[in-house]
Protein backbone atom coordinates (compact mmCIF):
# COMPACT_ATOMS: atom_id res chain seq x y z
CA UNK A 1 0.00 0.00 0.00
CA UNK A 2 1.17 3.54 -0.81
CA UNK A 3 0.74 6.73 1.21
CA UNK A 4 2.12 10.27 1.19
CA UNK A 5 2.57 12.96 3.87
CA UNK A 6 3.87 16.52 3.81
CA UNK A 7 7.02 17.65 5.58
CA UNK A 8 9.65 20.36 5.19
CA UNK A 9 13.40 20.69 4.73
CA UNK A 10 16.04 23.39 5.15
CA UNK A 11 18.49 24.75 2.59
CA UNK A 12 20.47 27.65 4.01
CA UNK A 13 17.99 29.72 5.99
CA UNK A 14 15.10 28.98 3.65
CA UNK A 15 12.78 25.98 3.82
CA UNK A 16 11.19 23.88 1.11
CA UNK A 17 8.37 21.34 1.10
CA UNK A 18 9.20 17.63 1.17
CA UNK A 19 6.77 14.83 0.32
CA UNK A 20 7.40 11.74 2.46
CA UNK A 21 6.13 8.75 0.51
CA UNK A 22 5.90 5.20 1.91
CA UNK A 23 5.24 2.02 0.01
CA UNK A 24 4.76 -1.44 1.57
CA UNK A 25 4.88 -4.43 -0.75
CA UNK A 26 4.86 -8.20 -0.30
CA UNK A 27 8.51 -9.02 -0.75
CA UNK A 28 11.65 -9.91 1.15
CA UNK A 29 11.72 -7.85 4.44
CA UNK A 30 13.77 -4.65 4.07
CA UNK A 31 13.60 -0.99 4.94
CA UNK A 32 15.07 1.55 2.53
CA UNK A 33 15.04 5.34 2.58
CA UNK A 34 15.67 7.01 -0.79
CA UNK A 35 15.61 10.58 -2.06
CA UNK A 36 19.27 11.62 -1.62
CA UNK A 37 19.45 11.15 2.18
CA UNK A 38 22.57 11.82 4.24
CA UNK A 39 23.86 9.53 7.00
CA UNK A 40 21.57 11.00 9.68
CA UNK A 41 18.53 10.39 7.47
CA UNK A 42 19.62 6.82 6.71
CA UNK A 43 20.01 6.13 10.43
CA UNK A 44 16.35 7.08 10.74
CA UNK A 45 15.52 3.44 9.91
CA UNK A 46 16.70 2.24 13.31
CA UNK A 47 15.06 5.10 15.20
CA UNK A 48 11.72 4.60 13.42
CA UNK A 49 11.78 0.82 13.96
CA UNK A 50 12.44 1.15 17.71
CA UNK A 51 10.01 4.05 18.16
CA UNK A 52 7.24 2.04 16.48
CA UNK A 53 7.72 -1.00 18.68
CA UNK A 54 8.12 0.98 21.92
CA UNK A 55 4.98 3.00 21.15
CA UNK A 56 2.83 -0.12 20.96
CA UNK A 57 2.73 -0.60 17.17
CA UNK A 58 4.06 -3.45 15.05
CA UNK A 59 6.81 -2.98 12.51
CA UNK A 60 5.78 -4.49 9.13
CA UNK A 61 7.87 -7.55 8.26
CA UNK A 62 7.87 -6.86 4.54
CA UNK A 63 9.54 -4.55 2.06
CA UNK A 64 9.25 -0.88 3.09
CA UNK A 65 10.42 1.96 0.86
CA UNK A 66 10.33 5.56 2.07
CA UNK A 67 10.99 8.25 -0.53
CA UNK A 68 11.82 11.88 0.31
CA UNK A 69 10.82 14.01 -2.67
CA UNK A 70 12.15 16.02 -4.45
CA UNK A 71 14.99 13.55 -4.87
CA UNK A 72 17.44 16.03 -6.44
CA UNK A 73 17.96 17.96 -3.15
CA UNK A 74 20.13 16.38 -0.48
CA UNK A 75 18.19 15.70 2.71
CA UNK A 76 20.13 16.27 5.91
CA UNK A 77 19.38 15.79 9.59
CA UNK A 78 17.00 13.69 11.64
CA UNK A 79 13.86 15.80 11.11
CA UNK A 80 12.17 13.25 8.82
CA UNK A 81 11.81 10.59 11.53
CA UNK A 82 8.25 11.52 12.48
CA UNK A 83 6.71 11.81 8.99
CA UNK A 84 8.46 8.57 7.96
CA UNK A 85 6.96 6.73 10.95
CA UNK A 86 3.47 8.12 10.29
CA UNK A 87 3.68 7.22 6.61
CA UNK A 88 4.56 3.62 7.52
CA UNK A 89 1.69 3.45 10.01
CA UNK A 90 -0.76 4.67 7.37
CA UNK A 91 0.63 2.38 4.67
CA UNK A 92 0.32 -0.61 7.03
CA UNK A 93 -3.20 0.51 8.04
CA UNK A 94 -2.31 0.89 11.71
CA UNK A 95 -3.29 4.56 11.50
CA UNK A 96 -6.65 5.68 10.12
CA UNK A 97 -6.68 9.49 10.45
CA UNK A 98 -9.91 11.42 10.75
CA UNK A 99 -8.28 14.73 9.81
CA UNK A 100 -7.47 15.97 6.31
CA UNK A 101 -3.80 14.94 5.98
CA UNK A 102 -3.36 17.11 2.87
CA UNK A 103 -3.65 20.17 5.11
CA UNK A 104 -1.11 18.82 7.61
CA UNK A 105 2.69 18.75 7.76
CA UNK A 106 4.90 16.82 10.19
CA UNK A 107 8.46 17.28 11.39
CA UNK A 108 10.53 15.92 14.25
CA UNK A 109 13.33 13.66 15.44
CA UNK A 110 12.37 10.52 17.34
CA UNK A 111 13.99 8.96 20.36
CA UNK A 112 13.92 5.18 20.63
CA UNK A 113 10.90 5.26 22.97
CA UNK A 114 8.79 7.42 20.64
CA UNK A 115 9.45 10.81 22.27
CA UNK A 116 10.09 13.82 20.02
CA UNK A 117 13.33 15.77 20.27
CA UNK A 118 14.33 19.35 19.42
CA UNK A 119 15.26 20.25 15.85
CA UNK A 120 16.69 23.43 14.29
CA UNK A 121 15.31 25.79 11.64
CA UNK A 122 11.67 25.41 12.60
CA UNK A 123 10.72 29.06 12.05
CA UNK A 124 11.72 28.88 8.38
CA UNK A 125 9.79 25.61 8.03
CA UNK A 126 6.64 27.06 9.56
CA UNK A 127 6.79 30.08 7.22
CA UNK A 128 7.20 27.82 4.17
CA UNK A 129 4.41 25.49 5.31
CA UNK A 130 2.04 28.41 5.70
CA UNK A 131 3.01 29.74 2.25
CA UNK A 132 2.20 26.35 0.70
CA UNK A 133 -1.27 26.26 2.21
CA UNK A 134 -0.60 23.95 5.17
CA UNK A 135 -3.12 24.63 7.94
CA UNK A 136 -1.82 22.30 10.71
CA UNK A 137 1.88 21.87 11.49
CA UNK A 138 2.84 19.14 13.98
CA UNK A 139 6.21 19.83 15.61
CA UNK A 140 8.21 18.71 18.67
CA UNK A 141 6.82 20.19 21.86
CA UNK A 142 10.18 21.86 22.60
CA UNK A 143 9.97 23.84 19.33
CA UNK A 144 6.31 24.84 19.28
CA UNK A 145 7.05 28.17 21.00
CA UNK A 146 9.38 29.17 18.14
CA UNK A 147 7.03 28.11 15.33
CA UNK A 148 3.98 29.74 16.92
CA UNK A 149 5.29 33.17 15.93
CA UNK A 150 3.95 32.56 12.41
CA UNK A 151 0.37 33.72 11.87
CA UNK A 152 -2.13 31.88 9.69
CA UNK A 153 -1.11 28.34 10.63
CA UNK A 154 -1.93 26.18 13.65
CA UNK A 155 1.12 24.82 15.45
CA UNK A 156 0.54 21.59 17.35
CA UNK A 157 3.12 20.64 20.03
CA UNK A 158 3.74 16.89 20.05
CA UNK A 159 5.54 15.15 22.89
CA UNK A 160 5.39 11.53 21.65
CA UNK A 161 4.07 9.24 18.91
CA UNK A 162 1.13 7.85 20.97
CA UNK A 163 -0.18 11.35 21.64
CA UNK A 164 -0.04 12.30 17.94
CA UNK A 165 -1.72 9.11 16.74
CA UNK A 166 -4.53 9.60 19.27
CA UNK A 167 -5.06 13.13 17.93
CA UNK A 168 -5.05 12.08 14.27
CA UNK A 169 -7.61 9.36 14.98
CA UNK A 170 -9.85 11.76 16.88
CA UNK A 171 -9.40 10.03 20.24
CA UNK A 172 -7.71 12.83 22.19
CA UNK A 173 -7.17 16.31 20.79
CA UNK A 174 -3.87 18.20 21.06
CA UNK A 175 -4.41 21.88 21.73
CA UNK A 176 -2.62 24.30 19.36
CA UNK A 177 0.24 26.35 20.79
CA UNK A 178 -0.61 29.83 22.00
CA UNK A 179 0.88 32.88 20.27
CA UNK A 180 3.79 34.22 22.34
CA UNK A 181 4.05 37.70 23.83
CA UNK A 182 6.87 39.06 21.66
CA UNK A 183 7.49 42.24 23.65
CA UNK A 184 8.24 40.33 26.83
CA UNK A 185 11.14 38.52 25.14
CA UNK A 186 13.23 41.68 24.63
CA UNK A 187 16.65 41.37 26.24
CA UNK A 188 18.29 43.92 28.52
CA UNK A 189 20.90 46.13 26.87
CA UNK A 190 23.50 48.28 28.74
CA UNK A 191 22.93 52.05 28.65
CA UNK A 192 25.26 54.80 27.42
CA UNK A 193 24.42 56.82 30.52
CA UNK A 194 26.80 54.59 32.48
CA UNK A 195 29.80 55.64 30.35
CA UNK A 196 31.99 58.28 32.02
CA UNK A 197 33.81 60.67 29.68
CA UNK A 198 34.71 59.44 26.16
CA UNK A 199 32.66 62.16 24.44
CA UNK A 200 34.36 61.69 21.06
CA UNK A 201 33.91 57.92 21.11
CA UNK A 202 30.22 58.21 22.03
CA UNK A 203 29.70 60.68 19.18
CA UNK A 204 31.48 58.32 16.79
CA UNK A 205 29.21 55.43 17.80
CA UNK A 206 26.15 57.64 17.38
CA UNK A 207 27.25 58.40 13.80
CA UNK A 208 27.94 54.71 13.25
CA UNK A 209 24.47 53.77 14.47
CA UNK A 210 22.78 56.48 12.39
CA UNK A 211 24.47 55.46 9.15
CA UNK A 212 25.25 51.77 9.66
CA UNK A 213 29.02 52.41 9.59
CA UNK A 214 31.90 50.26 10.83
CA UNK A 215 34.11 51.53 13.66
CA UNK A 216 37.69 51.03 14.84
CA UNK A 217 38.27 51.85 18.53
CA UNK A 218 41.92 52.19 19.51
CA UNK A 219 43.20 52.98 22.98
CA UNK A 220 45.05 51.64 26.04
CA UNK A 221 43.73 48.78 28.21
CA UNK A 222 40.87 49.73 30.52
CA UNK A 223 39.83 52.85 28.60
CA UNK A 224 36.32 51.50 27.96
CA UNK A 225 36.45 50.16 24.39
CA UNK A 226 34.50 46.99 25.19
CA UNK A 227 32.04 48.88 27.37
CA UNK A 228 31.29 51.30 24.54
CA UNK A 229 30.88 48.55 21.97
CA UNK A 230 28.43 46.60 24.15
CA UNK A 231 26.20 49.67 24.33
CA UNK A 232 25.98 50.23 20.58
CA UNK A 233 22.89 47.95 20.15
CA UNK A 234 21.02 50.14 22.64
CA UNK A 235 21.07 53.13 20.23
CA UNK A 236 20.47 51.24 16.99
CA UNK A 237 16.99 51.68 15.47
CA UNK A 238 14.34 49.26 16.70
CA UNK A 239 14.06 46.13 14.59
CA UNK A 240 11.23 45.87 12.11
CA UNK A 241 9.17 42.67 12.07
CA UNK A 242 10.81 41.56 8.82
CA UNK A 243 14.28 42.09 10.32
CA UNK A 244 13.26 40.11 13.41
CA UNK A 245 12.00 37.22 11.29
CA UNK A 246 15.14 37.12 9.13
CA UNK A 247 17.46 37.34 12.15
CA UNK A 248 15.53 34.65 14.04
CA UNK A 249 15.66 32.33 11.01
CA UNK A 250 19.46 32.54 10.95
CA UNK A 251 19.77 31.84 14.68
CA UNK A 252 17.24 29.02 14.44
CA UNK A 253 19.09 27.28 11.59
CA UNK A 254 22.37 27.66 13.49
CA UNK A 255 20.84 26.16 16.64
CA UNK A 256 21.62 29.36 18.52
CA UNK A 257 18.05 30.33 19.38
CA UNK A 258 17.14 30.19 23.05
CA UNK A 259 14.17 27.98 23.93
CA UNK A 260 12.44 30.91 25.65
CA UNK A 261 12.98 33.34 22.74
CA UNK A 262 10.46 32.72 19.94
CA UNK A 263 11.48 35.86 18.05
CA UNK A 264 14.61 38.01 18.31
CA UNK A 265 13.43 41.59 18.81
CA UNK A 266 16.69 43.16 20.01
CA UNK A 267 19.70 43.71 17.78
CA UNK A 268 22.19 40.82 18.02
CA UNK A 269 25.57 41.46 19.61
CA UNK A 270 28.21 38.86 18.76
CA UNK A 271 31.69 38.98 20.25
CA UNK A 272 33.74 35.95 19.12
CA UNK A 273 37.14 35.33 20.75
CA UNK A 274 40.21 36.20 18.73
CA UNK A 275 41.03 32.49 18.41
CA UNK A 276 37.98 31.95 16.18
CA UNK A 277 38.76 30.38 12.81
CA UNK A 278 37.88 31.82 9.42
CA UNK A 279 35.18 29.16 9.08
CA UNK A 280 33.83 30.12 12.50
CA UNK A 281 33.36 33.68 11.27
CA UNK A 282 32.05 33.02 7.76
CA UNK A 283 30.24 29.73 8.45
CA UNK A 284 30.87 26.24 7.17
CA UNK A 285 30.72 22.54 7.89
CA UNK A 286 29.70 19.52 5.82
CA UNK A 287 26.18 20.93 5.97
CA UNK A 288 27.06 24.66 5.96
CA UNK A 289 25.81 26.52 9.01
CA UNK A 290 25.86 30.30 9.57
CA UNK A 291 28.99 31.76 11.14
CA UNK A 292 29.43 34.71 13.49
CA UNK A 293 29.09 37.31 10.73
CA UNK A 294 25.66 35.93 9.79
CA UNK A 295 24.59 35.55 13.41
CA UNK A 296 25.29 39.28 13.81
CA UNK A 297 23.03 40.13 10.84
CA UNK A 298 21.01 43.29 11.59
CA UNK A 299 23.16 43.81 14.69
CA UNK A 300 26.73 44.29 15.86
CA UNK A 301 29.84 42.16 15.36
CA UNK A 302 32.42 43.10 17.99
CA UNK A 303 36.01 41.97 17.45
CA UNK A 304 38.05 42.76 20.55
CA UNK A 305 41.87 42.60 20.37
CA UNK A 306 41.51 42.95 16.61
CA UNK A 307 45.20 42.45 15.66
CA UNK A 308 45.19 39.12 17.53
CA UNK A 309 42.77 37.60 15.03
CA UNK A 310 44.43 35.48 12.38
CA UNK A 311 45.09 37.13 9.02
CA UNK A 312 42.81 34.59 7.34
CA UNK A 313 39.98 35.38 9.76
CA UNK A 314 40.36 39.13 9.23
CA UNK A 315 40.52 38.90 5.46
CA UNK A 316 37.40 36.72 5.28
CA UNK A 317 35.50 39.79 6.49
CA UNK A 318 36.42 41.95 3.52
CA UNK A 319 33.85 40.77 0.95
CA UNK A 320 30.92 40.39 3.42
CA UNK A 321 31.49 43.95 4.69
CA UNK A 322 31.09 45.24 1.14
CA UNK A 323 28.37 42.89 -0.10
CA UNK A 324 26.25 42.29 3.01
CA UNK A 325 26.22 38.54 2.31
CA UNK A 326 28.54 35.55 2.54
CA UNK A 327 28.57 32.59 0.17
CA UNK A 328 29.70 29.12 1.26
CA UNK A 329 30.39 26.51 -1.41
CA UNK A 330 30.37 22.81 -0.59
CA UNK A 331 29.86 19.59 -2.56
CA UNK A 332 26.28 19.48 -1.24
CA UNK A 333 25.49 22.92 -2.66
CA UNK A 334 26.19 26.62 -2.58
CA UNK A 335 24.56 28.63 0.20
CA UNK A 336 24.33 32.37 0.67
CA UNK A 337 23.65 33.83 4.11
CA UNK A 338 22.86 37.52 4.75
CA UNK A 339 25.29 39.43 6.97
CA UNK A 340 24.51 43.15 7.09
CA UNK A 341 26.11 44.10 10.39
CA UNK A 342 27.91 46.98 12.04
CA UNK A 343 31.50 45.94 12.68
CA UNK A 344 33.15 47.33 15.80
CA UNK A 345 36.84 46.47 16.06
CA UNK A 346 38.79 47.34 19.21
CA UNK A 347 42.53 47.23 19.72
CA UNK A 348 45.45 48.47 21.75
CA UNK A 349 48.00 50.65 19.94
CA UNK A 350 50.80 48.16 20.70
CA UNK A 351 51.34 44.78 22.43
CA UNK A 352 51.70 46.34 25.89
CA UNK A 353 48.91 48.80 25.16
CA UNK A 354 50.59 52.07 26.11
CA UNK A 355 52.15 53.32 22.88
CA UNK A 356 51.51 57.08 22.75
CA UNK A 357 50.14 57.14 26.34
CA UNK A 358 50.79 60.54 27.99
CA UNK A 359 51.59 59.09 31.44
CA UNK A 360 52.62 55.44 31.05
CA UNK A 361 55.75 54.37 29.22
CA UNK A 362 55.48 51.89 26.38
CA UNK A 363 57.88 48.96 26.80
CA UNK A 364 57.54 47.72 23.22
CA UNK A 365 60.32 48.14 20.67
CA UNK A 366 59.55 50.14 17.50
CA UNK A 367 59.76 46.88 15.54
CA UNK A 368 57.20 45.21 17.85
CA UNK A 369 54.80 48.16 17.47
CA UNK A 370 55.22 48.14 13.70
CA UNK A 371 54.66 44.39 13.52
CA UNK A 372 51.60 44.59 15.77
CA UNK A 373 49.91 47.38 13.78
CA UNK A 374 50.93 45.72 10.53
CA UNK A 375 48.67 42.76 11.27
CA UNK A 376 45.80 44.90 10.01
CA UNK A 377 46.06 45.21 6.25
CA UNK A 378 45.45 48.44 4.37
CA UNK A 379 42.33 47.15 2.59
CA UNK A 380 40.88 46.02 5.92
CA UNK A 381 41.67 49.36 7.51
CA UNK A 382 39.99 51.15 4.60
CA UNK A 383 36.78 49.20 5.22
CA UNK A 384 36.54 50.51 8.78
CA UNK A 385 34.68 53.76 8.15
CA UNK A 386 35.27 55.51 11.46
CA UNK A 387 38.58 55.49 13.35
CA UNK A 388 38.33 56.88 16.87
CA UNK A 389 40.83 57.07 19.70
CA UNK A 390 39.61 56.05 23.15
CA UNK A 391 41.99 57.63 25.69
CA UNK A 392 42.33 56.62 29.33
CA UNK A 393 39.64 58.19 31.53
CA UNK A 394 40.83 60.86 33.95
CA UNK A 395 40.15 60.52 37.69
CA UNK A 396 37.76 63.48 37.82
CA UNK A 397 35.68 62.06 34.98
CA UNK A 398 35.60 58.63 36.58
CA UNK A 399 34.54 59.80 40.04
CA UNK A 400 32.32 62.67 38.97
CA UNK A 401 28.60 62.50 38.48
CA UNK A 402 27.62 61.36 35.02
CA UNK A 403 26.00 64.12 32.96
CA UNK A 404 25.86 62.11 29.74
CA UNK A 405 22.80 61.23 27.71
CA UNK A 406 20.86 58.02 28.04
CA UNK A 407 20.70 55.53 25.19
CA UNK A 408 17.04 56.41 24.70
CA UNK A 409 17.90 60.06 24.03
CA UNK A 410 20.64 59.17 21.54
CA UNK A 411 18.41 56.58 19.89
CA UNK A 412 15.79 59.23 19.08
CA UNK A 413 18.34 61.18 17.03
CA UNK A 414 19.54 57.99 15.36
CA UNK A 415 16.00 56.99 14.36
CA UNK A 416 15.31 60.48 12.96
CA UNK A 417 18.45 60.20 10.83
CA UNK A 418 17.45 56.71 9.67
CA UNK A 419 13.98 57.98 8.77
CA UNK A 420 15.57 60.66 6.59
CA UNK A 421 17.63 57.96 4.85
CA UNK A 422 14.61 55.72 4.31
CA UNK A 423 12.73 58.56 2.64
CA UNK A 424 15.77 59.50 0.54
CA UNK A 425 16.44 55.97 -0.68
CA UNK A 426 12.82 54.95 -1.09
CA UNK A 427 12.40 52.70 -4.11
CA UNK A 428 16.05 51.61 -4.10
CA UNK A 429 17.88 48.70 -2.44
CA UNK A 430 19.91 51.09 -0.29
CA UNK A 431 19.04 50.68 3.39
CA UNK A 432 21.38 53.23 5.00
CA UNK A 433 24.24 55.57 4.15
CA UNK A 434 26.88 52.90 4.67
CA UNK A 435 25.27 50.89 1.85
CA UNK A 436 25.58 53.68 -0.70
CA UNK A 437 27.35 52.48 -3.83
CA UNK A 438 29.78 54.54 -5.90
CA UNK A 439 27.19 55.14 -8.61
CA UNK A 440 24.92 57.02 -6.20
CA UNK A 441 27.52 58.91 -4.15
CA UNK A 442 27.48 62.03 -6.30
CA UNK A 443 23.68 61.99 -6.45
CA UNK A 444 23.05 61.77 -2.70
CA UNK A 445 26.24 63.31 -1.23
CA UNK A 446 26.08 66.88 -2.55
CA UNK A 447 28.80 69.10 -1.06
CA UNK A 448 28.61 72.83 -0.54
CA UNK A 449 31.50 74.79 -2.12
CA UNK A 450 33.26 75.15 1.26
CA UNK A 451 32.89 71.44 1.96
CA UNK A 452 34.26 70.60 -1.48
CA UNK A 453 37.37 72.72 -0.86
CA UNK A 454 38.03 70.98 2.46
CA UNK A 455 37.55 67.58 0.85
CA UNK A 456 39.95 68.41 -1.98
CA UNK A 457 42.62 69.65 0.43
CA UNK A 458 42.32 66.54 2.61
CA UNK A 459 42.46 64.20 -0.38
CA UNK A 460 45.60 65.78 -1.78
CA UNK A 461 47.46 66.32 1.51
CA UNK A 462 46.58 63.06 3.25
CA UNK A 463 47.00 60.82 0.21
CA UNK A 464 43.56 59.23 0.63
CA UNK A 465 42.56 56.21 -1.42
CA UNK A 466 39.44 56.14 -3.55
CA UNK A 467 37.76 53.89 -0.96
CA UNK A 468 38.69 56.28 1.86
CA UNK A 469 37.21 59.16 -0.18
CA UNK A 470 33.94 57.25 -0.54
CA UNK A 471 33.88 56.41 3.17
CA UNK A 472 34.40 60.03 4.17
CA UNK A 473 31.52 61.12 1.96
CA UNK A 474 29.24 58.50 3.51
CA UNK A 475 30.20 59.53 7.05
CA UNK A 476 29.66 63.20 6.18
CA UNK A 477 26.25 62.29 4.74
CA UNK A 478 25.32 60.70 8.07
CA UNK A 479 26.61 63.68 10.08
CA UNK A 480 24.49 65.97 7.91
CA UNK A 481 21.45 63.74 8.44
CA UNK A 482 21.92 63.94 12.21
CA UNK A 483 22.07 67.70 11.77
CA UNK A 484 18.93 67.66 9.62
CA UNK A 485 20.70 69.16 6.60
CA UNK A 486 20.15 68.07 3.01
CA UNK A 487 23.52 69.29 1.72
CA UNK A 488 26.84 68.34 3.28
CA UNK A 489 28.45 71.43 4.79
CA UNK A 490 32.01 72.28 5.81
CA UNK A 491 31.52 71.21 9.45
CA UNK A 492 30.07 67.88 8.35
CA UNK A 493 32.96 67.04 6.04
CA UNK A 494 35.52 68.23 8.60
CA UNK A 495 34.06 65.96 11.26
CA UNK A 496 34.07 63.04 8.84
CA UNK A 497 37.74 63.64 7.97
CA UNK A 498 38.58 63.82 11.67
CA UNK A 499 37.22 60.30 12.12
CA UNK A 500 39.52 59.04 9.35
CA UNK A 501 42.78 60.53 10.62
CA UNK A 502 44.04 57.90 13.10
CA UNK A 503 45.53 55.77 10.35
CA UNK A 504 47.89 58.70 9.70
CA UNK A 505 48.93 58.73 13.36
CA UNK A 506 49.53 55.02 13.88
CA UNK A 507 50.02 53.51 10.41
CA UNK A 508 51.74 56.36 8.53
CA UNK A 509 55.24 54.88 8.79
CA UNK A 510 54.40 51.20 8.18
Amino acid sequence: MFTRLHSTGIFGIDAYMVDVEADISNSFPSFEIVGLPDTAVKESRDRVRSALKNSGFSFPTTKITVNLAPADIKKAGSMYDLPSLLAILMASRQLNPTVNMEECAFIGELSLDGQLRHITGLLSMAIEAKTRGIKCFFVPEADAFEASVVDGIEIYPVSNVKQLVAHLQGEKTIRPAQKPDIKSSAAYCPDFFDVKGQTAAKKALEIAAAGGHNVLLIGPPGSGKSMLAKRLPSILPSMTFDESIETTKIHSVAGALSSDTPLIVTRPFRAPHHTVSAAGLSGGGIVPRPGEISLSHNGVLFLDEFPEFSRQAMEVLRAPIEDGKVTISRASGRLTYPCEFSLVAAMNPCPCGFFGHPKKKCICSPLAVKKYLGRISGPMLDRLDIHVEVPAVEYDELTGRSDGETSAEIKKRVERAREIQQNRYKGTKITCNARLDSANLQKYCVLTPDADRIMRTAFENLGLSARAYDRILKIARTVADLDGQEKIGATHIAQAIQFRSLDRKYWSEL
